[in-house]
């Protein structure tokens, strides 16, 4: 029988975050301290551990069929290997930044500067977008030091939430991309591990669904229930109950949670009452 191997993310958020998707898609690993493959006890899967930016490769020689990685790793090293799935999750941003005291107007401050990056790549598609040539730096480890070394007039590299450009007096002025962890696949891939990525990507949509939704239930007078249906989005129509009170129905319903506080506040002004707002673990469509 075959066995589809994932590679996720060693160490770190990625990591975390990857093993609790796929705890929540029901498959169990027996992994323990410093082990680099672990297999599934349910699941016909075993998951790689490995470093972030090495996966790319794996996935393009069929060491790995699928793996949880961050877009922008792919965008810089994976060419050819195509994502199945965004995850919603590990989100950030690629970013070029510089000192506080540079005086920064636009791109072509850029023009002839040194920039250390972890990213030559894709630094060097978005500066020949813009018409700007500049001298790429690489490094591997911490990026952010560089200009307080002299080693660079300005960096690239991911951000977060900016505190690290922060610590280290630099300020973000260029957005490259945005990112997030997203499930890729190799592309030497046999039909039967398509049929279990297949099971996996149908367990995934569902939890990522429910993550993103919110179950709404609500009580409201006969005459106004259609009014308040017609702001509901549901999955296909709302559910009416009637309630024991006579008069009054019980309102089932399905709210995406960026749409949610919108939606509430629209239901209370057209006589919505008794709100209930509940999380859902999965929703299968």
């Amino acid at each position: 029988m075959s066995v589809l191997r994932i590679a996720v993310q060693k160490s770190g958020r990625l990591h975390d975050e990857s093993m609790e998707l796929l705890k929540d898609i029901g498959i169990s690993i027996d992994n323990g301290i410093d082990q680099l493959k672990a297999s599934a006890r349910n699941f016909p899967v075993e998951v790689f551990y490995l470093r972030n930016g090495d996966i790319p490769q794996y996935l393009k020689d069929g060491v790995v069929d699928a793996a949880i990685i961050g877009e922008n790793v792919l965008i810089e090293k994976g060419e050819g290997i195509n994502v199945a799935e965004k995850l919603g999750f590990s989100s950030c941003r690629v970013c070029i930044a510089v000192p506080k005291t540079m005086e920064y107007k636009s791109i072509k401050d850029l023009d002839g500067k040194r920039i250390a990056t972890s990213y030559p790549h894709t630094v060097q598609m978005y500066l020949e977008e813009q018409g700007i040539k500049a001298n790429l730096h690489i490094i591997n480890g911490s990026v952010e030091i560089a200009p307080n070394i002299g080693l660079a007039d300005a960096i690239c590299d991911i951000v977060s939430s900016g505190s690290t450009l922060f610590k280290n007096n630099l300020k973000e002025v260029e957005m490259i991309l945005k990112s997030e962890a997203v499930l890729a696949v190799s592309p030497i891939l046999d039909e039967e591990k398509q049929a279990i990525l297949d099971k996996i990507q149908f367990r995934i949509k569902s939890v990522l669904k429910g993550r993103n939704s919110k179950y709404v239930l609500l009580n409201a007078p006969n005459d106004k229930v259609n009014d308040i249906i017609s702001v509901l989005p549901g999955m296909k129509s709302p559910t009416v109950l009637p309630l024991a009170e006579e008069g009054w129905s019980s309102i089932h319903s399905v709210i995406s949670k960026n749409q949610f506080w919108d939606v509430i506040d629209d239901l209370k002004a057209r006589g919505a009452q008794g709100i209930l707002v509940c999380p859902i673990e999965k929703m299968v469509l």
